[in-house]
């Protein structure tokens, strides 16, 4: 197999950017740096360029168990759980999947999880508002690195799904 020249990447995360054939910029991040807020201030990313993937969970309605879905929405957004998500799961209950449910089902650390390179099982929602901006900041699976990309190229994923208002613009 040929080396991934993605390096800093989640080994998940770069598989998938090169099977998808994706042009992506890898950013180093400093770990202590990672979550959303102190990386915009101290790389100079602009908030409504950044996204944040937020794990959902769902139970009861017409779920059988509990399901994830995981949910890109920009940083300056709120994510519609309790509206838009839980109808679209067609669940009873959605509720943010705890730290350890999702390392557990992505291998990813908490201030990195990424829409790229999840399990199939996974469905990925993309805020419209996300699609809308030029370029976007993602998460590179760890708290070491973060891609830069067109977020257009996300829209043909397999799995990948745009959704109108699963988020809501804050102030």
């Amino acid at each position: 197999m040929e080396a991934i020249p993605f390096t800093g990447l989640h080994p998940l995360v770069a598989a998938a950017v090169q099977t998808a054939g994706l042009d992506v910029e890898v950013l180093p991040c400093d770990p202590d740096l990672a979550d959303t807020e102190a990386f915009c201030r101290a790389y100079g990313i602009a908030p409504e360029d950044s996204v944040n993937t937020i794990v959902v969970t769902g139970k009861g309605g017409s779920l059988t168990g509990a399901v994830l879905v995981a949910c890109a929405v920009l940083a300056t957004d709120r994510l519609d759980v309790n509206g838009v998500v839980r109808r679209r799961l067609g669940a009873k209950k959605a509720s943010f999947a705890s730290i350890d449910a999702v390392a557990a089902a992505t291998t990813m650390e908490r201030g990195g999880v990424t829409v790229l390179g999840l399990p199939d099982e996974i469905p990925v929602w993309i805020d419209a508002r996300v699609v809308s901006r030029e370029r976007i900041v993602l998460g590179g699976g760890n708290r070491t690195s973060k891609l830069r990309l067109a977020p257009g190229q996300l829209t043909s994923l397999p799995g990948f799904e745009v959704v109108d208002g699963l988020a809501i613009a804050v102030g």
